[in-house]
Formats: C-alpha cells, sequence, structure tokens
C-alpha cells in the first residue's frame, strides 16, 4: 500500500482551518461557543494555526453526556475549537482512506446511508437462491472496544506523516485511554471505517463472499450455504479476536426467505418495511405535533411498504386544516 505524506502543512494552514470552522459551524450557529469563536474569528484562527505549528495543540476536555434513543450512550462533545481542527483534519485525510474502502462499505460516507445499504441487501435477496442462507454479525459495544494500537498501525499504513498520525491519535480517547473511542467525535466515525476496513477485505479476498454489507459494526454476507455460513462465522471469529481484539455481540444464521432485519428495515426480496419501533415513533410524533418528527419518519419510510399505512394514519388523525392531530391510540 502506498503510504503518503507532507500533509500536516496543508492541514494546519489558515485556509484549511478555515475550511474547518465552515464545516464545523453548520447547524450550530446559534450555540454560545460558536458565537464566541466566530467574534474573534481571525485570532481564534491564527491562535489554532500556532499551537498546531510549534506542538504545543491539545484538545481540551470533552464535554459528556447521555443520550437514551434508542438507547442509552454516553456522547462525548468536544470543545468547538477541537472541531474546527478535527474538520480541517478530516477534509483531507478521508478522500484518502474512502478510496480504500470497499463499495459496500456504508454508513459516514457520501451516497451510503441507510437507504443505499438496504436496496444493496434487496438486490442480493433477488440475486442469490431462494433457498439460500444469510450470516448477519454484529460486534460487542464496537466502538468503546476499539483498539487505540491497532488503530494507529492502520493509519500509519497509509499515511506516513507523523505529524498527522500523532494529530489524529489526540482525538482518539476522551480520558486518556487506550481502548475504545469518544462517540460524538467527527474522527470517530472515520476511525470507525478503518478499523473494520481490514474485516472487509478479509471477507472479501479470503473468504471470497461475493455479497457482503456493512454499516458500521453491523455486517451480513448474504447467499451462503448452511455449512458456508457456519464456517465463515467460525473464521470471522477467529479473525477478529486476533487481529482486531473484538467479539460477536450477535450471530444469526438464517434463510433469506425469513427477510433480513438491517439499518432500520425488515427486508425481503420484493417487499421492505419499517421496523415496529420506528412505526411506534411516528405514532407518538403525530400525538405529539412534532412534525419535524413525522417528516423524518416519513423520509425514512419512503420506499418501504410501510408508507402507504403512514399517510393513512395522518389523513384517519389529522384536522382537516392541517393543524393540531388528534390523539391516536
Amino acid at each position: 500500500m502506498k503510504r503518503i505524506g507532507n500533509l500536516y502543512e496543508a492541514i494546519i494552514s489558515l485556509d484549511s482551518l478555515h475550511e474547518g470552522y465552515l464545516a464545523a459551524r453548520k447547524g450550530k450557529r446559534s450555540c454560545r461557543s460558536v458565537y464566541e469563536f466566530e467574534r474573534c474569528l481571525g485570532k481564534e484562527l491564527n491562535s489554532l494555526h500556532s499551537e498546531l505549528k510549534d506542538g504545543s495543540y491539545e484538545p481540551k476536555a470533552y464535554n459528556h453526556f447521555f443520550i437514551y434513543e434508542p438507547k442509552k450512550r454516553e456522547i462525548s462533545a468536544p470543545a468547538f475549537r477541537d472541531r474546527v481542527v478535527q474538520h480541517a483534519l478530516y477534509n483531507i485525510v478521508r478522500p484518502i482512506f474512502d478510496a480504500t474502502f470497499i463499495s459496500t462499505s456504508f454508513a459516514c460516507r457520501p451516497g451510503k446511508g441507510t437507504h443505499a445499504a438496504a436496496d444493496y441487501v434487496q438486490r442480493c435477496l433477488q440475486i442469490v437462491p431462494r433457498d439460500s442462507y444469510f450470516l448477519q454479525l454484529d460486534i460487542h459495544r464496537y466502538y468503546y472496544q476499539i483498539d487505540h494500537d491497532v488503530l494507529h498501525k492502520q493509519i500509519s499504513r497509509k499515511i506516513k506523516d507523523k505529524s498527522v498520525v500523532n494529530l489524529w491519535m489526540k482525538f482518539a480517547s476522551s480520558r486518556k485511554q487506550t481502548i475504545g473511542l469518544p462517540i460524538g467525535c467527527l474522527m470517530s466515525q472515520l476511525n470507525g471505517l478503518i478499523y473494520l476496513n481490514d474485516l472487509d477485505q478479509f471477507v472479501k479476498r479470503n473468504l471470497k463472499v461475493k455479497h457482503y454489507v456493512r454499516y458500521v459494526d453491523d455486517f451480513i454476507l448474504i447467499g451462503l450455504t448452511k455449512e458456508q455460513a457456519v464456517d465463515c462465522c467460525e473464521q470471522i471469529n477467529i479473525f477478529l479476536k486476533e487481529q482486531l481484539k473484538l467479539k460477536f455481540s450477535k450471530v444469526i444464521i438464517s434463510k433469506i426467505t425469513r427477510g433480513i432485519n438491517f439499518v432500520g428495515y425488515r427486508t425481503w426480496r420484493k417487499n421492505r418495511f419499517i421496523r415496529k419501533r420506528a412505526l411506534y415513533i411516528f405514532k407518538r410524533a403525530m400525538l405529539n405535533g412534532n412534525m419535524e418528527s413525522i417528516v423524518s419518519s416519513l423520509g425514512h419510510a419512503r420506499k418501504t411498504g410501510s408508507l402507504r399505512h403512514m399517510l393513512k394514519l395522518i389523513r384517519i388523525n389529522y384536522d382537516n386544516d392541517h393543524q393540531l392531530p388528534k390523539i391516536y391510540r
């Protein structure tokens, strides 16, 4: 693999930091931290540039809090000035690594969202034999188990500029740990893609699986015999333990005729539906008159058989003037 160098000066340039600032402020213009940074924009950017140039830059402490949807998770939010640096770094290095990813590695990539992942799964189900099986695997506490030494080696295989690698690894921990990545950090998204790229290559090149898809830490091998599914599961388990220090949290081996539950959809050869949880959230949004959530739910369901049912619920439960919803039970 060709290693790339001479990136650090491009990353820490004032132009790059300004681009990072523009990306970091999107959707956050009303935040006080953004206002404070913008109020002295030139001074702040010059300060970051000087710290990065002389090596004195250190990220500030993360702000930790919990979210509870869809499940309880701790979020580690970086200071705004650190978001600026992360975006400046991300803008330069993401295209370099994106070119190394397989086409069916989804999430946090342009054009690789949940709809695209679900479309690919459905196409696979239409191609493979009707009596074939799929193997679906999920990593146990994925982001919390990523090993920094392994990640450092993966990054260094492609980036030979040590200053870039050292800056990159400053964002790998919110509490100076050597295991686990902070959820809510931009670079953690890219790190999550990079860390399991070795697995993607192993499945495609060593196991020779034609129909394979991954969305973060949830991945599926489609169109196997039952014996192949069992064998692939064993080999992947060994690879994860020995190479990436990870383990499964879920293993499913089943016939494709039972459908696949993946990226928020239940998918068959000809049909696709949203999960029951998503339908519950939609109904609750109607009850509360939360139009933003309703529109988001309809967008999520736009390619599914659930959309007609959801539109029917809207017609039944909304007044003719499309204002306040009636209570739906």
